[in-house]
């Protein structure tokens, strides 16, 4: 009886070794961009949840009230501007450049009818852009379908635009002046896909860069972090080199990300040329 015993106090004693370290915590650089729901809420088999994107979208259009309510405060701002005076004069003397350059064919009190709406999305786009430079925050535009959502909202609104001008003639766009008549089909359908394409190229594009940007920050901000932590000299010293590139990278990140609201400003100021302004020449089909 005393041998089965032993080997039960064998088997007890035998350590046994664990999967997960508490020591030792990887996280995925896309860890980042993780929609957690805050508030779920549920509507039979639809969820209605409030997430951290709805979260920072609000608190962006906060920061954004708040800046300006405390510009134009008591009547308007100081004869000598402060530093946040000077940046939404700034971003409100910004918008009606691109307006008046890239958007012909109109007089200028019709082009400064386009000027609330561009100034909106500008001014969104340089506040929230950024955020994602910022430690335990999260960047709503590096969501394909945030970003696709608002680019295909400025194309409809675009669209309209062009047949609230032109009319039928809007769809002219399609078709180039001189094509013979059995080239007509093809060409429409040619010019209509990258017509189409435009929204979703918009949407592409600021969510690539987003995300693309702030995983390469959190990739070597994390391989720095790991080296500091290893306790030894010598990582120590070569922690230096992935460190100085992470500052390194830091000034140019936040470029890109304030610079793809210029971007998009430049964009809808294009595309709403060419919905307005159509071919120079009328259309003429050749049998």
């Amino acid at each position: 009886m005393t041998a089965p015993s032993t080997q039960m106090m064998e088997i007890k004693d035998t350590p046994t070794l664990s999967t997960t370290s508490p020591d030792i915590t990887a996280s995925s650089p896309l860890e980042q961009f993780e929609i957690l729901p805050l508030i779920p809420m549920k509507i039979g088999d639809l969820y209605f949840s409030f997430t951290n994107p709805s979260l920072f979208m609000l608190l962006t259009l906060g920061l954004v009230l708040l800046l300006v309510h405390f510009v134009t405060k008591n009547g308007g701002g100081n004869s000598v501007p402060n530093a946040w005076q000077s940046l939404v004069e700034l971003i409100y003397d910004f918008v009606p450049n691109p307006v008046n350059e890239q958007i012909g064919g109109l007089s200028g009190n019709v082009k400064q009818k386009f000027s609330p709406r561009i100034s909106v999305t500008f001014t969104f786009s340089f506040f929230r852009n950024p955020q994602g430079m910022i430690p335990y925050s999260f960047t709503v535009t590096s969501h394909f379908l945030i970003t696709l959502g608002l680019s295909f909202s400025i194309f409809i609104g675009i669209t309209l635009v062009g047949f609230q001008r032109n009319g039928l003639h809007f769809l002219s766009f399609s078709l180039p002046a001189g094509v013979p008549l059995p080239l007509a089909p093809f060409l429409v359908l040619l010019e209509l896909i990258p017509h189409c394409f435009r929204a979703l190229s918009s949407g592409i594009r600021l969510f690539a860069n987003m995300m693309a940007g702030h995983s390469s920050v959190k990739i070597l901000s994390g391989f720095a972090w790991t080296m500091l932590c290893m306790n030894d000299l010598l990582y120590f010293i070569g922690d230096l080199g992935p460190l100085f590139i992470v500052l390194a990278l830091t000034g140019p990140e936040l470029g890109v990300a304030i610079s793809q609201a210029h971007v998009s400003t430049i964009s809808i100021c294009i595309y709403l040329n060419d919905a307005t302004n159509l071919h120079q020449s009328e259309v003429v089909i050749y049998n």
